[in-house]
Order: structure tokens, then C-alpha cells, then sequence
């Protein structure tokens, strides 16, 4: 089956779904979790990549959701509660090499969606989801299940600014970004491995190979501090990454591109939302501050 195919418009499934929910409902015995388990069925065999049943996590989204609930619960619960009457832990060396292991794992993320297809006839404008079992798709296809497991370890980035009570760096857009990106990709891996998907990954390797190096670089201690002079233009490369993506699913929109509408609708909607997040935290953060700073060196200047 071309599994692709049916996400355009969802006709078929809102018919089917909506006569499965009306006879539940009126079945004497009604029974909501075997209706969900039926919709999931359906999903699954019609929507879902057959080659990726076996692999860890990816069934269904459950253990996913539940990562994400648990790594929520930590950071804004039960961490702080754990860390309230201790000491910051020195995490200086455990820093250095989670970041080294971030900036090289990345890095091979960022050869292999290369290698994997967008270097091997990948078309930038449209590009399909290659659903057949090639070494070139299954290569592509073991990529995105490496790619959804590293949004997994980036829980970590919080786990550790708890742990040396960096509350100021957990924000809203941190929370928001690290809890959605392991949900998207694992939808990246069950549906739609490959293709006009894969094209915000590659911009986002490229950018985390540079923030973690921008991290790693900060773990080491004051005397690199001098070295850390563009921290303002790191958040304007991840701002770009997000005009890019939006001009990339506009474009599949916006042509004949066979790739499935309704998945670029969603990538579209997800690359406007981080990008007004991020050009809000841009603004808060190198304009703002710089203009209350300036505020206050005139207003000392002129006592």
C-alpha cells in the first residue's frame, strides 16, 4: 500500500471513525478503551510504516507520551523538591562530555541525512516518502529511529540545569521544546521516515552540532568564556533553520508536490511556532536587556 496516500484529507478515516464512535455509543455495552484500541488498529495498518513494528518505542505512542509526562514530572516536581535543601552539584566534567557526545552524535546525523538521500537524488523542492525496503530507504529509515532516540537524551539538558539549580534556564520555550520534539519524531518515524520530513532534521543537526559545541566550550570554565562572543548569532542560526522550514513546506503547499498536505500543514504550523518562540526570546534576551542596560549607563551618566 502507498501509505502516504490516505493522509490527504482523512475522508475516508473521519467516515469510518465516526460510525465506529456513533455504534459504540450506542452499544449496550459500552466500552471506550477497546474503541481506542480498534482506531489505533486502523491508524496502524493503514497509516503506519511496516518496517519500523519492531523496533523499540515505536508501536505505539504511549511509551513515548510517558517519557515525556515522567520528564516532566522530574524537572518540575520532584527535582526541584529533591534539590531544595542541597548543594548545586559539579557537573563540569559529566557537561564536557555530554555535550562532546550531543556535538558527535549530530554531527553524524547531519552525514547521514546526506548520505541517506538529500546527497543521493533527494529533491529540495519535493521528495516523497520511499516506503520500500532498499538499503538506501532503510538506511534513511534507521536514521530518523536514531534521530527520535537523541530527542530522548536531550531530556538530559534539563535533568542537569535542575541538578545545579538553574532554574532562570528553564523556560517555557525550553520546556516546551524538549517535551513536543521526541512526540514529533517518533511521528517522523512511525509514518513518514523519510522525504520532505526529513528536511527540518538536517537544518536542526547542523544547529545542534553548534549549540552543543557552544555548550561543551561553556562547561569548560571562565578562561573560554572569550571564545563565547556569539552566543546572540547561534540564536539567529536556530531562528533562520525556522524561516527555512517554513518556505519548505509553504513550497509543498503551494505546488503539486505529492508529498502528504496534511503532514506539511503540520510541519508548517510546528516551524511557526517555534519560530515566534524563538524571536520572542530573541527580542527578551539581546534587545531588551541591551536597551535596559543602555537605559541605566545614561541614566548613571547623567547623576
Amino acid at each position: 500500500m502507498d501509505n502516504y496516500t490516505d493522509f490527504d484529507g482523512f475522508h475516508g478515516f473521519q467516515k469510518n471513525f465516526v460510525k465506529m464512535a456513533w455504534d459504540e455509543y450506542n452499544s449496550p455495552q459500552q466500552n471506550w478503551i477497546d474503541l481506542g484500541l480498534r482506531y489505533w488498529t486502523v491508524i496502524d495498518e493503514r497509516l503506519g510504516d511496516g518496517r519500523i513494528k519492531e523496533y523499540p518505542f515505536i508501536y505505539t505512542p504511549i511509551p513515548t507520551i510517558a517519557l515525556v509526562i515522567v520528564y516532566l514530572a522530574w524537572v518540575m516536581v520532584i527535582g526541584p523538591f529533591y534539590m531544595r535543601d542541597k548543594k548545586p552539584f559539579n557537573l563540569k566534567n559529566t557537561l564536557i562530555y555530554y555535550n562532546a557526545f550531543q556535538v558527535l552524535l549530530s554531527a553524524y546525523m547531519f552525514y547521514e541525512h546526506l548520505m541517506a538521500g538529500w546527497f543521493k537524488g533527494y529533491s529540495y523542492t519535493c521528495q516523497t516518502v520511499d516506503y520500500t525496503d532498499t538499503p538506501l530507504s532503510r538506511r534513511m529509515l534507521n536514521l530518523c529511529y536514531v534521530y527520535y532516540l537523541s530527542k530522548l537524551t536531550e531530556f538530559a539538558d534539563t535533568i542537569f540545569f535542575v541538578l545545579r539549580k538553574k532554574k532562570s534556564q528553564i523556560t517555557w520555550l525550553h520546556l516546551y521544546h524538549h517535551s513536543l520534539t521526541p512526540i514529533e519524531a517518533w511521528v517522523l518515524v512511525k509514518f513518514i521516515a523519510g522525504g520532505n520530513a526529513t528536511f527540518p532534521n538536517i537544518l536542526n543537526n547542523f544547529v545542534h552540532v553548534l549549540m552543543y559545541f557552544y555548550y561543551m566550550l561553556s562547561a569548560m570554565g571562565p578562561q573560554y568564556q572569550k571564545y563565547l562572543w556569539w552566543k546572540k548569532y547561534m540564536t539567529e542560526i536556530q531562528i533562520a533553520q525556522f524561516v527555512l522550514c517554513i518556505f519548505h513546506n509553504i513550497r509543498a503547499l503551494c505546488t503539486d508536490c505529492t508529498f502528504p498536505p496534511f503532514m506539511s500543514s503540520l510541519l508548517l504550523l510546528n516551524s511557526i511556532i517555534f519560530f515566534v518562540l524563538f524571536m520572542n526570546f530573541y527580542v527578551q534576551n539581546f534587545y531588551k536587556r541591551k536597551s535596559a542596560a543602555t537605559a541605566t549607563t545614561e541614566k548613571l551618566k547623567a547623576q
